[in-house]
């Protein structure tokens, strides 16, 4: 058994000061104030030193880890998440991807999920392949345009099926409900999000019963349709403000260039801190920075000098919407780890609770990240 003494333990909505968690057999046994906690004369201890106790950090939508992308390296992208404080993790897959090419990284990242830092990844979330054209970095290497055929996309969906936790999709695409049927058929418990579109509300709803419940990077690529010029139109990001059942990915970078930290404080007074997720949509990009964007250091641009994603941890954004919006420490986990959890159903992660998996890190008030538990097992013990 371990017993983690000496920390401050963070929970949904409180704190315990000056507490203790039991670990037994990768879950947690027991937590509370230290005096109120029985440690057993033959547990292990490690002192915490006053750091916060959280639930480790859940990043569903991650291309890349440092220098190395998910489709090619999955083990060392994996590490550099490791190391921030996640301890679950999707690698997103992107339409700049061919068939096979994306076949080859389904494959290699599932086999790399069984060791190492590699053991954090839970399933893929497949950005693509059927977004609109129009939206995205890296436009001009778009490999699903076309029209959307089943003799293209079936072999993917098949050979993700028990390994799929998001499929993205414009709800305005031509033929995209055969697509969606064929998802479901396959692999029925997938979430679906909306991303890279300008669908209409009417649109998106419509795909709410089938397991639309995210919304991609929210207020990013997304179109707007107006009917009348004086007048602003109603188009994604409406509808999923609007739409309770939907969760709202954000990517907070420090200043605020994806969403403006006004706009930040908006989303979460009318989606509620319930439904927000953060996301690091961490890529690896290297073209030449715009002009307005010269010592920015946490965000990606593609060859044409478009936004290409971040170069987040997740840890770091946290640190950002603190600062963005004046979000608390506990307020920060419910964003990136029990929300993220919940919304791609992996019930006994992202919350420290009776029973739960023991995925824990300790931080200080900044999100510096000190020490990170994998069920119940210290991040480097062999």
């Amino acid at each position: 058994m371990l017993a983690i003494i000496n920390v401050n333990i963070v929970l949904l909505d409180s704190i315990i000061f000056d507490g203790t968690l039991l670990v037994s057999e990768g879950r947690i046994a027991s937590f509370g104030r230290g005096d109120a906690v029985s440690v057993p004369e033959n547990a292990r201890i490690y002192d915490g030193k006053g750091a916060y106790l959280a639930p480790g950090l859940v990043d569903i939508h991650s291309h890349a880890g440092g220098t190395h992308w998910f489709h090619k390296q999955p083990e060392h992208a994996a590490e550099v998440h490791l190391s921030g404080g996640v301890t679950s993790i999707c690698p997103a897959l992107y339409f700049n991807l061919t068939k096979n090419e994306y076949l080859s990284a389904i494959r290699l990242i599932r086999e790399a999920s069984v060791r190492g830092a590699g053991r954090i990844i839970r399933g893929i979330y497949l950005e693509g392949p059927y977004l609109n054209p129009k939206f995205g970095c890296d436009a001009e290497n778009n490999q699903w345009a076309g029209s959307i055929r089943k003799e293209e996309y079936l072999p993917i969906i098949e050979e993700a099926a028990g390994f799929i936790n998001v499929v993205c999709l414009a709800p305005e695409r031509e033929g995209i409900h055969g697509f969606v049927d064929d998802v479901k058929q396959i692999i029925p418990d997938a979430r679906l999000a909306v991303a890279h579109s300008e669908a209409s509300p009417q649109e998106i709803e419509a795909l709410i019963p089938r397991g639309l419940c995210i919304a991609t990077h929210h207020t990013n690529a997304t179109g707007d349709r107006i009917k009348y010029p004086e007048c602003r139109g109603v188009c994604v990001d409406e509808a999923v403000n609007f739409n309770r059942d939907i969760y709202a990915e954000l990517i907070c970078d420090e200043r605020g260039i994806h969403v403006d930290p006004y706009m930040l404080r908006l989303i979460r007074k009318i989606k509620g801190d319930d439904r927000l997720i953060l996301i690091s949509d961490a890529c690896v990009f290297d073209g030449p920075i715009p002009p307005g964007y010269e010592g920015v250091s946490d965000i990606n641009f593609d060859h044409v000098g478009e936004i290409a994603g971040s170069k987040l941890t997740l840890n770091r954004a946290c640190l950002n919407m603190m600062r963005h919006t004046g979000a608390g420490i506990c307020d920060i986990f419910r964003f990136a780890s029990t929300n993220p959890a919940r919304a791609i159903g992996l019930e006994s992660r992202g919350e420290i609770r009776l029973g739960a998996v023991a995925d824990l890190i300790l931080v200080d008030h900044r999100m510096n990240v000190h020490k990170v538990f994998l069920e119940g097992v210290e991040h480097g013990e062999r």
